[in-house]
């Protein structure tokens, strides 16, 4: 499988253009200042730094990383007591907020992930606690950074539809779940998996023998959770779409239904190659 070409720049840092960019010189060919694919890469840039009471700073970076249909946002720290250079390793927990034109694409916990838009600039802003135990650091505050990314958006290869989104109280309604591959890379295998909000009473069935409502508890429990359910699906290719029929039974109060479709790509024994792709959400009235 082709590697995906990934070119990562900051604005944080020096200003950099890619070779594309560079008018050439006269005599020289245009295809000549053009730089080989790079390798899929983590870009950090510097976020802040945050500052206690007694002298002790925690200095957080914000970095993305590309490669694949999602980009993984983590926020590594270095550690410090007073004007000591010795460093210490910190633990960095929060939440993440990536935007880009202003406009809010992905968020959540820290290290986390979302899909990749694609190319753009974007304003990374962060909540975080600094700790350090063997230096007694214990911070919190907000960091932010602003990266470029021109990695080409990742080639979808897989896609969830439905054939209705709203859910009725007090009633059941069938939605038919459609999972396509349109590429040739990967295999038929995918997992979806759909689950409702906890506590509302919402039952999700299905008389489909590759879907079932997860068993919770050590062994011997036979508790299955009702509100969620999981398919599996071996025969999906390109030209030849699965459907799943699944039942959902909403009582007085509404729930809204996610789902995620896994699949697998491989690339020889590498562990990395699985992705995980949003599918669609059912609201309730």
């Amino acid at each position: 499988m082709p590697t995906r070409p990934t070119l990562l720049k900051t604005l944080a840092g020096a200003a950099l253009l890619p070779l594309a960019l560079v008018t050439p010189a006269c005599g020289q060919s245009v295809a000549a200042s053009v730089a080989a694919p790079e390798t899929p890469a983590t870009l950090c840039a510097p976020a802040g730094t945050l500052r206690g009471a007694h002298g002790e700073t925690a200095e957080v970076s914000l970095c993305a990383d590309t490669g694949s249909p999602r980009f993984n946002i983590t926020a590594p720290a270095t550690c410090r007591i007073g004007r000591t250079r010795v460093q210490y390793a910190c633990r960095t927990e929060g939440s993440w907020k990536a935007a880009r034109a202003g406009k809010t694409f992905g968020n959540g916990t820290l290290p986390g992930s979302g899909l990749y838009p694609g190319p753009g600039t974007y304003d990374l802003t962060a909540t975080v606690r600094v700790r350090s135990t063997p230096a007694g650091v214990d911070l919190k505050g907000t960091v932010r950074a602003t990266v470029s990314l021109t990695a080409p958006k990742a080639k979808q290869t897989h896609v969830v539809t439905v054939d209705k989104s709203v859910l009725r109280r007090n009633a059941t309604t069938t939605v038919t779940y459609t999972i396509r591959r349109d590429s040739d890379d990967g295999d038929g295998n995918a997992r979806l998996g759909m689950i409702g909000q906890e506590g509302t009473g919402l039952q999700i069935s299905t008389a489909d023998k590759r879907c079932v409502n997860p068993l919770v508890g050590r062994y011997p429990a036979k508790t299955r959770v009702a509100h969620s359910l999981d398919c599996t699906v071996t025969e999906l290719q390109p030209g030849h779409p699965e459907t799943l029929k699944v039942s959902f039974t909403v009582g007085a109060k509404c729930s809204t239904v996610v789902s995620k479709l896994g699949y697998w790509v491989p690339k020889g024994q590498d562990m990395f190659t699985g992705n995980m792709l949003a599918g669609p959400t059912l609201t309730c009235r």
